[in-house]
Formats: structure tokens, C-alpha cells, sequence
């Protein structure tokens, strides 16, 4: 099994996350978005897998900055979106084998259950 945890390292949920991975010996790679942001074809991937609603970071500056227009944007909208600034997409997002499987950290029985623990 093959972890990646994509987040900014200051994020407190990522830290979070972060603290929950190694306190549960489970290992994993994190991918700084701020410094390798996800490309295109990354995040449709994601959005296949996930749908475009959960990634979204609605607590963010640049997602307020967007306006009204994002209530009708297209999932290839979002897709250009999160690829042009990856602070919109929420934190921190699992891929486990390849796949888009959680964003978010919430609830510790979710993550288990996704990651298949």
C-alpha cells in the first residue's frame, strides 16, 4: 500500500493528519501543493474519483474570491480551478495505490476505512 498525503505543511488539519499517520505507524509521502502543485491530469483524476463538491476548500481567501459565478462552474471549470491554484483544493487529500480516496481529515474511523486499514 502507497500513501500520499497532499497538503501545505502549515495547514493545522494536515498536521493533524500527519500526527494521526505516524502515530499509527502507517507510512506515507506528503506533497507539498504550495511547492509541486498537482497537474491537470492529477487533479481529474481526483475529481473522477471524488467529485469536484468535497475537494473544494470553502473556508479559503481564494475560494471567497472566486464570486458567485463558481455556483454554476462545470467539474472541467473546477478541474482548471484547483490546477491554476491549488489553495481552493481542501486539505489534506489521501491517494492510496494511485487512487483519490478521502480529502479531509474528520473523523479517524473514515480514514481507516478509506485507506483500508
Amino acid at each position: 500500500m502507497y500513501i500520499q498525503v497532499y497538503g501545505i505543511p502549515n495547514c493545522s488539519t494536515c498536521k493533524k493528519a500527519l500526527t494521526w499517520l505516524q502515530h499509527n505507524n502507517i507510512d506515507y509521502e506528503f506533497i507539498n501543493t504550495k511547492d509541486i502543485p498537482p497537474t491537470h491530469e492529477m487533479i481529474q483524476n481526483w475529481v473522477k474519483s471524488l467529485g469536484f463538491a468535497p475537494m473544494r476548500n470553502t473556508s479559503g481567501q481564494s475560494y471567497r474570491a472566486l464570486g458567485d459565478q463558481k455556483k454554476i462552474w462545470t467539474d472541467e471549470q473546477w478541474i482548471d480551478a484547483f490546477t491554476h491554484d491549488a489553495m481552493l483544493l481542501k486539505r489534506p487529500l489521501f491517494v492510496k495505490d494511485g487512487t483519490a480516496v478521502l480529502v479531509g481529515f474528520r473523523d479517524e474511523a473514515v480514514v481507516q476505512e478509506k485507506l483500508g486499514l
